[in-house]
């Protein structure tokens, strides 16, 4: 009897390590750059049930509704971080969350900045992972998080009608 619960209780311990292990995935973050070399921002990214959340928190941007993308390429060169390419679109589909040809995996909802200059937004990106494949936002030449100076449209092929780049961040591995 004695063995019994102990295997029983060995065996439940186990199942707790292999779940509290299953719930600690890979994470990232962006420090997010204004093209004049200041830092206005820091995203997190971690994997979950349904794909990356992503925490994305800024200060001293203009007021206003404004787009933010995974872009391409792990670069954000000033001055317009047009180094950072177009969006992340592993799967070559179209741009918009609302466009029926869409959307581009690096898409995502708009932040919205209040008068102080401060946002911050918590999405899932279903369409992105941290691990293996096609999606990953670690893939060769990496990925960076943009901020544009308009809202997107969420369906305008190719960019949403977001405007210039204002903002730039490189999506770097943290575990």
């Amino acid at each position: 009897m004695k063995h019994a619960i102990l295997i029983g209780t060995l065996l439940v311990l186990s199942m707790g390590v292999v779940l509290a292990a299953e719930k600690k995935g890979p994470t990232a973050k962006a420090d997010l750059w204004s093209t004049q070399g200041d830092q206005v921002g820091t995203a997190q990214f971690k994997e979950v049930k349904d794909g990356v959340q992503i925490t994305l928190q800024v200060t001293n941007l203009p007021a206003g509704t404004h787009a933010f993308h995974i872009h391409a390429v792990g670069k954000c060169d000033s001055p317009d971080f047009k180094t950072a390419g177009e969006h992340f679109n592993p799967e070559g589909k179209k741009h918009g969350l609302k466009n029926p040809e869409g959307p581009h995996a690096g898409d995502m909802p708009n932040i919205t900045v209040d008068a102080k200059g401060k946002g911050k937004v918590k999405v899932v990106n279903a369409r992105v992972t941290l691990g293996e494949g096609a999606n990953s936002l670690f893939h060769e030449g990496g990925t960076a998080l943009v901020i544009h100076e308009k809202a997107d449209d969420d369906v305008t092929d190719p960019t949403g009608g977001a405007g210039n780049r204002i903002a730039c961040g490189v999506i770097e591995k943290t575990q």
